[in-house]
């Protein structure tokens, strides 16, 4: 079977991810749970030679010799009439594999996606930082589409995105959009960004803020007027903030710190997690906003006091994750096993739940 049937078949299964990988059938991962498809048995574990094949038909001449080099290229690829595909492709044992991520042609609305208001109404915002974090495969990229959607729809404001690769397609509506992808129009973030910030950009999306460069000229865009976001693969609120705050120097820190306390507006980590129906996943999300006692703990480096003030900041629209999952069960959303999973604590989180 060629590589495009199994993205079909991938495609109407709701498959999150494919991966292809020598001396495996292909696999999907379908609600959270990895499946080896093999069509009811006539489909072979892939051999060397159906991995190259896979690779050959999707990668440019150009995208090949990088792989060839470097023995790991990230790309997107369209396929008429399924979709669009974030593909990295890399070397294992010596032989070709490969990561595939489906993202849908139409990008999702903000309520379809369950995202609280709060998170919406930073769409508003005129400049500042704002992150949304969490770990891979947690829906990051589909936030950020859904508010830069959202922006691109009733403002009329020129956006500039930076990603690794494109993955949705956003096109000019009310404001107009410019869309760059790392290895096909720029080398790096920090350096895309740079010239960004001589774009006349009023949103800036930033894919993943990987290195202090970056960082830095991120904090700088957000200080001189710009709307920025970005992504971090932090697990909570202040563990992002810590993230950032370590990446420079002991000798920038205290700065640094400043810096964040005054340009810093809201970070929003996330988990998908499986609906009790086992068809679906369903978000759940810890929301800081940065009141001011929140940019008062970031100047005076008491990170760790910042909890407590989201668990305690629901008129503003901000929740801790825990406070997130319990509502996802008494919704029933998601089983309370579930949550006992992805808590923070779970001896906390089963008091929380009698409270």
């Amino acid at each position: 079977m060629d590589v495009f049937s199994i993205l079909k078949t991938a495609t109407k299964m709701g498959a999150s991810d494919i991966h292809l990988s020598v001396g495996s059938p292909p696999v999907f991962r379908i609600t959270g749970k990895l499946i080896r498809w093999t069509d009811n048995g006539k489909i072979e574990p892939l051999s060397r030679h159906d991995t190259m094949e896979a690779v050959r038909a999707l990668m440019d001449e150009e995208q090949f010799i990088t792989w060839q080099e470097k023995g790991e290229v990230d790309f997107s690829y369209s396929l008429s009439g399924v979709g669009r595909f974030r593909i990295n492709t890399f070397r294992q044992r010596g032989c070709p594999s490969l990561a595939i991520r489906p993202v849908p042609h139409e990008i999702p609305s903000i309520e379809s996606l369950g995202i609280p208001k709060a998170v919406a109404e930073l769409s508003e915002k005129n400049s500042g930082l704002v992150l949304v974090t969490g770990p891979t495969g947690c829906g990051k990229s589909t936030t950020l589409a859904a508010v830069i959607d959202l922006i691109n729809s009733n403002k009329e404001k020129h956006i500039i995105t930076i990603e690794d690769p494109i993955e949705y397609l956003h096109y000019h509506k009310k404001g107009l959009i410019d869309q760059r992808e790392l290895g096909a129009d720029t080398y790096s973030f920090a350096g895309a960004l740079r010239a960004c910030l001589r774009q006349d950009p009023d949103v800036i999306l930033i894919g993943e803020m990987r290195d202090l460069d970056t960082i830095s000229t991120a904090i700088t865009a957000a200080e001189t007027g710009h709307l920025v976001f970005s992504t971090l693969h932090t697990i909570n609120t202040a563990q992002s903030i810590e993230r950032i705050i370590d990446v420079f120097p002991p000798s920038q820190q205290e700065m640094i710190k400043i810096q964040l306390s005054t340009t810093l507006q809201a970070i929003v980590t996330q988990q998908l997690l499986p609906h009790v129906s086992g068809t679906k996943r369903v978000l759940a999300c810890e929301v800081m906003l940065a009141i001011p006692a929140i940019r008062n703990l970031i100047r005076e480096g008491r990170i760790h006091q910042i909890p407590t003030v989201l668990q305690t900041g629901g008129r503003w629209g901000m929740q801790t994750m825990d406070q997130s999952l319990r509502e996802l069960v008494h919704s029933d959303k998601i089983t309370l096993d579930t949550a006992l999973q992805f808590c923070f604590d779970r001896e906390n989180f089963m008091r929380f739940m009698s409270e």
